[in-house]
């Protein structure tokens, strides 16, 4: 691993260059090529879809492992979170959309004026859209066979239930369901930043990064609000669901998503390197 030159008043000059860089091929495409645009998104959907049911029948296989007065469950909760990481991984090498990362990637483009709001706002849409296509896809294909019955489908069926029980608690759910939200995506984009910001040449290091933030994410019980809706969809396609209860989820963590990812990492990123101030003084 090797570092590049940086202003050490602005260290993170890089990142912002890179991440406007990025904005402008993502912008592009969500106009010009919006339907390819769309099956990138579906595609990070499919992968967060499989990724996350793969977690959960990692639980389920360690929960059967007797041990002691107990079961090896916890240790199915590592192993399982740390190969969810792989998600991020795939995504990012295949060039796939993800809408949490994006949520950064525009508000570090709309603090320095490269996007309006509707061009952002569209970006997101449809990237929201094409990543609820591709976890549809998983949920259908996962429906009509028997590779997630058993323990998996119950370890994910009692995980909705514990997302949906946020709202049924009442204001103090949707706090914690928020709080989970903002430090979900906080942990997301901030190993975005370290893989954008041009001190990690790496791979290796960059996928141990990307890895340990979705790990943190999983382990701790964070929302997500692409993976809550391909959980929903998996168990609803299943066993019904609530789906006022679902969308107020999914809701919920969009905000805390966006206030996590967007506000915390991009625009505070994007103001804490913005040296053209400083410069005119």
């Amino acid at each position: 691993m090797t570092t590049a030159a940086a202003d050490p008043l602005f260290p993170g000059k890089q990142f912002i260059s890179t991440t406007l860089e990025v904005l402008e091929a993502k912008t592009t495409m969500s106009g010009a090529l919006t339907r390819r645009y769309l099956q990138r998104a579906a595609m990070a959907g499919i992968i967060i879809g499989l990724l996350y049911a793969t977690n959960y029948a990692i639980i389920a296989a360690f929960d059967t492992v007797p041990a002691g007065d107990g079961t090896l469950r916890q240790l199915g909760r590592l192993i399982g979170a740390i190969i969810f990481g792989w998600a991020l991984i795939f995504i990012y090498y295949s060039r796939s959309e993800l809408l949490t990362s994006n949520m950064m990637i525009v508000c570090v483009g709309a603090y320095h004026r490269r996007t309006s709001w509707s061009r952002a706002l569209r970006l997101l849409g449809l990237c929201l859209a094409g990543n609820l296509i591709g976890g549809l896809l998983v949920a259908l294909l996962l429906r009509y066979s028997s590779i997630v019955e058993g323990g998996a489908m119950a370890e994910m069926t009692a995980a909705v239930e514990h997302k949906l029980a946020y709202l049924a608690d009442g204001p103090g759910g949707w706090v914690d369901l928020l709080i989970r939200a903002i430090l979900c995506n906080f942990c997301i984009n901030l190993a975005m930043l370290l893989v954008y910001n041009g001190l990690i040449d790496s791979d290796l290091v960059k996928c141990l990064v990307m890895i340990t933030a979705v790990f943190i994410f999983a382990f701790l019980g964070l929302e997500h609000s692409v993976a809550n809706s391909v959980l929903f969809g998996i168990v609803g396609l299943r066993d019904g669901l609530d789906l006022a209860a679902a969308w107020g989820n999914v809701g919920i963590a969009l905000v805390g998503n966006f206030l996590g990812g967007g506000l915390l990492i991009g625009f505070y990123y994007a103001w804490v390197n913005d040296d053209s101030r400083w410069r005119r003084g």
